[in-house]
């Protein structure tokens, strides 16, 4: 079944890792500052655990990149990596209207300690409000499958192939959300033919956007112009 069954005229536009032209990535005032772009539906994000178990919102499995500094996410606890701007997933959940549309992206294995948290946040008698849990890794998303199966889940994934969908069937995924270079009519086809839904990841280009929403994806995670117009010309 699909795990967004209302009614779509568009693909839901996700601000990937919120607006980081704004503030630092993965931040809640990155997610705030996204959610004000008009026709902004939702967000993506990334969920790790900090050295103390607590779900934090972060990509890498260090702070280099963002923060420049070179410890790992897993070797910090969660208030070390508030003060370095790195927030707690709870924090984030309840700092973001309810209504907004959330890609849960959990990197490695994030236990069960996010999955209550993003129970706590965003649980309903149908599995999830508005949001979706995504992985790259089958592991993670059979431990979600196995304590919360009503969840809509998402393969994260780099190609289409028939293995990569049939795998994703395998998982009893609702979808997949694939690098938007996989995605074309033959690809998309097979992905509907599975009976799944199909996400693209990260577009940049309004351009690109609008070919996706023809091709007929649900969301589009989105940034730079893609993110300010859509698929607007």
């Amino acid at each position: 079944g699909s795990g967004l069954t209302v009614a779509m005229t568009r693909p839901l536009r996700l601000a990937h890792r919120g607006d980081w032209r704004r503030a630092p990535e993965n931040t809640l005032p990155a997610f705030l500052a996204a959610l004000r772009v008009p026709g902004c539906d939702g967000l993506e994000f990334d969920v790790r655990i900090a050295a103390d178990g607590v779900p934090v919102v972060v990509h890498d499995e260090t702070l280099d990149r963002v923060q420049r500094r070179p410890e790992r996410v897993a070797e910090l606890t969660a208030a070390a990596l508030a003060e370095l701007a790195v927030p707690d997933l709870a924090a984030v959940l309840a700092g973001v209207p309810r209504d907004v549309f959330l890609d849960i992206e959990l990197k490695g294995n994030p236990g069960p300690a996010a999955v209550e948290v993003i129970a706590a946040a965003r649980s309903s008698d149908r599995g999830l409000s508005r949001a979706v849990v995504s992985s790259y890794e089958p592991s993670t998303l059979e431990a979600v499958a196995s304590s919360r199966p009503a969840w809509p889940r998402w393969l994260n994934v780099d190609d289409l192939e028939p293995a990569t969908v049939a795998l994703a069937v395998e998982l009893a995924c609702t979808g997949v959300s694939a690098d938007w270079r996989a995605i074309d009519p033959g690809s998309a086809a097979r992905v509907a033919a599975a009976g799944l839904d199909l996400a693209a990841w990260t577009v940049r280009r309004p351009s690109t956007y609008r070919r996706l929403t023809r091709l007929g994806v649900v969301a589009i995670c989105a940034e730079a112009t893609a993110l300010d117009r859509g698929g607007a010309a």
